[in-house]
């Protein structure tokens, strides 16, 4: 998954298919159960992708440029 909007649209499928699972099977089946974490698991990497902050122009040079001299790392 790529970007935000492929993770939103797995979301949908996922909802769709927990509310399948959940009309076949019972409300507190496994299966039921089981579908909907899957819709969790998915929000919550949505979640996650949202709250990382885009890389500025120099943390972008340097994942092309790892071996420039802005780019290096010292340890103490």
């Amino acid at each position: 998954m790529s970007n935000i909007q492929d993770i939103q649209d797995k979301i949908q499928e996922e909802v769709e298919q927990a509310r399948a699972a959940c009309d076949t099977s019972g409300s507190n089946s496994p299966e039921c159960a089981a579908a909907w974490d899957a819709v969790e698991e998915l929000q919550a990497e949505a979640s996650h992708r949202k709250q990382s902050k885009p890389k500025n122009s120099l943390e972008q040079y340097c994942d092309a440029n790892p071996e420039a001299d802005e780019c290096r790392v010292y340890e103490d």
